[in-house]
């Protein structure tokens, strides 16, 4: 892109009408596009500071995705290699529960594997399932790139922030195709949205002795602050916090009975 900038060969269409009609938005945008379409190299050196910035912000946000990435690829391939020796493991694991935990150690072992299973079928992959959908609507709508839409849904699907990606989505749909076929699109796009509310209750949380907010909170309070490996260690942290706390609170109780 870059290299066609400079040779002056990279062509931007001017924006169709219906731009212009856009509540708020319509004018600023309709006179940024068509000054792109007309004069690009007018249009990047009056934005100059702010694409620049831009520009470094996408550095570092592609460098963290990277990372993620590779650290699920690593996780993957270590979990395949303990999969491997699973009764091993297993033992050690709840070898390890127990030594935590004491007599309350297998409890805590079931509880962090239904955890992952949990994580694994309600959040990721419900996520999954919407991309998928998602994707196909996007492909069926001709919206460029629908592959990198797909992805990015996935992503913001994971944060339970997939109608930010649909709402421009859907923006664009009728800014390039009839009205019935914008309308369609859009009805599949709230199915897309809603499906979310329907599915997660059914799949996180499920055979998981804590309550479905604690996995959920958790879960996402993991993923922003450690990425993906971060989903299962933040609902294992506080699903296992949680069984404590009970613990803690059923304890005293039980000492004054005893009393």
């Amino acid at each position: 892109m870059a290299t066609r900038v400079k040779q002056g060969t990279l062509i931007i269409p001017p924006p169709p009408p219906k731009v212009a009609t856009w509540p708020i938005i319509g004018t600023p945008v309709n006179r940024m596009w068509s000054l792109a379409s007309t004069n690009l190299s007018d249009l990047l050196r009056r934005f100059a500071p702010q694409i620049r910035t831009a520009v470094t912000g996408l550095l570092s946000a592609s460098a963290g995705i990277t990372f993620t990435v590779l650290q699920f690829v690593l996780s993957i391939l270590v979990s395949g290699v303990l999969l491997a020796k699973a009764e091993d493991a297993a033992k050690l694991t709840r070898s390890v529960a127990s030594r935590l935990f004491g007599d309350n150690g297998p409890e805590f072992h079931k509880l962090i594997g239904a955890t992952i299973r949990s994580v694994s079928v309600g959040i990721l992959g419900v996520a999954f399932i919407q991309s998928v959908l998602a994707g196909l609507g996007f492909l069926i709508e001709g919206l460029p790139s629908a592959g990198l839409w797909a992805v990015i849904f996935l992503f913001a699907a994971v944060l339970q922030l997939g109608v930010l990606v649909l709402i421009p989505a859907v923006i664009y749909a009728f800014t390039i195709s009839g009205t019935t076929k914008a309308v369609i699109f859009l009805i599949w796009c709230v199915i897309v949205a809603l499906m979310d509310n329907v599915l997660k209750p059914l799949l996180l949380g499920r055979g998981v002795g804590v309550p479905i907010a604690v996995v959920f909170l958790g879960a996402i309070g993991g993923f922003i602050a450690m990425g993906i490996i971060g989903l299962f260690v933040g609902a294992i942290v506080l699903s296992v916090a949680y069984k404590l706390f009970l613990a803690w609170l059923e304890k005293p109780a039980a000492a004054s009975a005893e009393v």
